[in-house]
Formats: C-alpha cells, sequence, structure tokens
C-alpha cells in the first residue's frame, strides 16, 4: 500500500513536470508569434509610408511633366513666330535685292555718317565726362586748400560746367580801390598752386561791383572798377605765382552781373566779388566741334 501511494506521488509529479514544459513552450510559442506580428506591423507601417512617398513623388512628377508639356508648347509656338519673322525678312531681302546701284550707294553713305556721328558723340560724352571729373577734382583740391578760410570770404562751385571760384570784395580790397590787400595773397596764392597743377585749363578773372555809383580821381565809374580789380588779380597770380600770362584773361562786369538783389546792404556785399573761372581750352573745345561738323 505503501508502494502504491508512493508510485501515485511520482505520476504526479511527473504529470506536473510535463505540464509546465508544456505551458512554457506555448509561452515561448506565443512571444515569437507577437513578435512575427510586431515585425509584420512595423512593415506594413513602412510600406505605407514608403507607398505616401511615392504617390507625393508621382504627384510632383506629373506637375512636372505638365510645366514641361507647357514649356515645349511655348517654345514651338516661338519657333512658329521665328519661322513667321525669317519669312518676312527673307521677302523684304527680295526688295530690296532689286535697290538700284545709285540707291544703294546713297545708303552705305548714310550708314557711313551715321557711324561717323556715332563716333563723335560718344568722343564729346567723353570729353564732358573728363571735364566733369576734373572739375570734381578741382572743387575738392580747392576746398581742402582753402578751409581755413571764411567761407563768406571764398566760395567754390561749379557752373554752367565750369568752376567758380568767388572771393568777397572785403578780402581783397579797400573800398573803392583795386589794390590787393597783403592778407589777400595767401589765399590767391593757394589758388595759384592749384591752378599750375592744371596747365591744360585757362583762366578767367572778372570783377564785379554792387549797383552804388563811384567816381573818383583814380575810378571812372563800376565798369573802370571792376576791370583794374581783376587786372590787379591776373598781375598778381602772374608776378608772384608764376600762372602762365597767356592762359589768363581779365575782365570786368560792372554791376551788370548781380548774384543777388542790390536792395539791402547784404545783397550789396555778395555782389562785390571778383570771380576766378577755371575753364577748358577753348581752341581745343572748339576743333572737338568742328570735328563733328565735318
Amino acid at each position: 500500500m505503501k508502494n502504491f501511494f508512493l508510485l501515485l506521488g511520482m505520476m504526479s509529479l511527473m504529470i506536473s513536470c510535463v505540464s509546465k514544459k508544456k505551458f512554457a513552450e506555448m509561452q515561448n510559442q506565443r512571444d515569437a508569434a507577437q513578435q512575427s506580428i510586431d515585425k509584420l506591423k512595423s512593415e506594413l507601417l513602412e510600406c505605407e509610408t514608403k507607398k505616401n512617398a511615392t504617390l507625393t513623388q508621382l504627384t510632383q512628377r506629373d506637375g512636372e511633366l505638365n510645366s514641361e508639356r507647357n514649356r515645349m508648347k511655348l517654345l514651338e509656338e516661338q519657333i512658329t513666330t521665328l519661322k513667321n519673322t525669317n519669312t518676312s525678312l527673307l521677302d523684304r531681302l527680295s526688295d530690296l535685292s532689286v535697290i538700284s546701284k545709285t540707291g544703294a550707294e546713297s545708303i552705305k553713305k548714310s550708314l557711313e555718317s551715321i557711324d561717323e556721328r556715332n563716333k563723335y558723340i560718344k568722343d564729346l560724352t567723353s570729353s564732358v565726362q573728363r571735364k566733369d571729373s576734373l572739375n570734381l577734382a578741382l572743387v575738392m583740391s580747392l576746398k581742402r586748400s582753402l578751409s581755413d578760410v571764411n567761407d563768406q570770404d571764398v566760395q567754390i562751385e561749379v557752373k554752367k560746367g565750369v568752376v567758380y571760384i568767388s572771393l568777397s570784395d572785403k578780402m581783397l580790397f579797400k573800398s573803392g580801390s583795386s589794390e590787393i590787400l597783403p592778407r589777400a595773397e595767401e589765399v590767391l596764392g593757394k589758388i595759384a598752386k592749384i591752378i599750375n597743377d592744371h596747365s591744360e585749363l585757362d583762366i578767367l578773372v572778372e570783377g564785379h561791383t554792387d549797383n552804388v555809383p563811384i567816381s573818383n580821381s583814380c575810378v571812372k565809374d563800376n565798369w573802370d572798377l571792376s576791370v583794374k580789380r581783376a587786372t590787379s588779380v591776373v598781375r598778381l597770380l602772374q608776378t608772384k605765382h608764376d600762372v602762365a600770362p597767356e592762359r589768363m584773361t581779365a575782365g570786368g562786369r560792372g554791376e551788370y552781373v548781380p548774384k543777388t538783389s542790390n536792395a539791402t546792404a547784404d545783397g550789396k556785399s555778395l555782389n562785390r566779388r571778383t570771380e576766378i573761372v577755371i575753364l577748358p581750352k577753348l581752341d581745343q573745345f572748339f576743333q572737338l566741334l568742328e570735328a563733328g561738323k565735318n
């Protein structure tokens, strides 16, 4: 009896072990199946992503294809237009082929004249541009050199394509006199240095007065005073600063070219001035103009 119970216990233990082993195997199979399912889900998701990307690319490619079709259509239209233009040109060339020899010579001369005129215009434009650049350089040099002089006594500007240096009479002369004051000689010396650096330019010195009449033992009227003052400036530039006399011209404008109204004392003061005008050599300028007429 004892042996019977022992055998029964052993059989129960064996059944229990077999059940646990079988359960573990089933558990492992289930886990493996779950991993396979998860992997398949991942692969399915990846396929969906690739499919969407492919659809997007196809849509983009379809748009590009439509764009290329439109471009090709436009090119075909341009080709048609060019063909029509070429046909028109050929027809016109056929018409031109019947021009007489005299007509052809006339056209040739006209074209040559146009070419010469274009060359003249280009030369003239180039000369003007060079002159403008030179004027700018002159203005900058003069302003640097005269930076310590009162702006009311010296004004520098470009008018009518040339450089004007306007000097007040109170700096240059005593009232009613044409004798240059010592303090003005330094200013004229600085101007002369820059003038001498540009020997290709001519100098015009103009005297100007206000409208107050003047008459004394030395000066007859404002005409006389304006001329004498211009001559004094030219003479000083020549004798003390070696400016070539053949480059200079002295002239008087009297009261007849005022800068402003003579109705006030300030206006009269502005009008009493001597202007140094820096000019291109007129003979070179006229030569250029004559070349354009031929």
